[in-house]
């Protein structure tokens, strides 16, 4: 399944792209950055 994430950069949407990513799922994680680096 394919999933978009908004907020990706943050602490809640960090895991959910690492518990989805985990699991087998295609992720596109969309941020501004504005406020925060990027997590490496």
């Amino acid at each position: 399944m394919k999933y978009l994430i908004t907020g990706g950069n943050g602490f809640i949407g960090s895991h959910l792209t690492l518990r989805l990513l985990s699991k087998g799922h295609e992720v596109t994680v969309l941020d501004n950055f504005r406020t925060s680096p990027p997590i490496d």
